[in-house]
């Protein structure tokens, strides 16, 4: 059983980014997103029960994530019975990885760790941070969301200020090369303590 660490923070703050530092440091990144698209894809555990729930949700024998969003907007009761067949499984996949993940530090990158209270099963916690009009200027660059789209998305996400106030570590994503520095000294920070132990 590795040293648990929470990777998390806003959209458009560079947690992808720094998720790929930590694992060019020998860290093993269990990525919550990458754990949902493989639920959803063809053969994906999560087709089946979706396909039972809401037959329009399944496309080509993978789910959808557009129908989803249309069938959220037609009935946003749905989110939870949607949340009640995914959330099991990711639980699942997320333990399969900490059973044989064979790195001395393990970082799982969930977008929502606070949000869902995920910060109670990691021994410490980063925080991935920058500026507001960097976010923002990320996050619209991308070209695949409007204006209206972030500011829902950032509506549903815990403020940043809030996150970085109950953060163990902040990684602030300024320039890579800083961030990569920062990483760094997380990691060695923490291999000395496992040494210790």
């Amino acid at each position: 059983m590795g040293y648990r660490l929470g990777l998390t923070g806003s959209i458009g703050m560079g947690k992808s980014t720094t998720a790929k530092m930590f694992a060019a440091e020998g860290c093993a990144v269990w990525d919550a997103d990458a754990a949902v698209h493989r639920l959803y894809d063809v053969g994906g555990l999560a087709v089946a029960p979706m396909q039972a729930a809401f037959p329009a949700a399944v496309i080509g024998g993978a789910v959808s994530r557009e129908a989803l969003k249309d069938i959220i907007g037609e009935d946003p009761a749905a989110l939870a019975e949607i949340e009640k067949i995914v959330h099991p499984l990711v639980a699942a996949d997320r333990a399969q990885f900490a059973d044989t993940a064979a790195s001395d530090i393990l970082v799982f990158d969930i977008p929502l760790l606070f949000e869902k209270g995920s910060e109670r099963m990691m021994d410490r916690v980063v925080v991935v941070t920058a500026d507001e009009a960097t976010q923002r200027a990320r996050v619209l660059a991308r070209g695949t969301m409007s204006e209206a789209q972030f500011a829902a998305i950032k509506s549903k996400q815990l403020p940043d200020v809030e996150k970085r106030a109950r953060a163990d570590y902040i990684v602030t994503t300024d320039t890579i090369a800083g961030a990569e520095a920062q990483v760094k000294a997380i990691v060695k920070e923490i291999r000395a303590g496992l040494v210790d132990a």
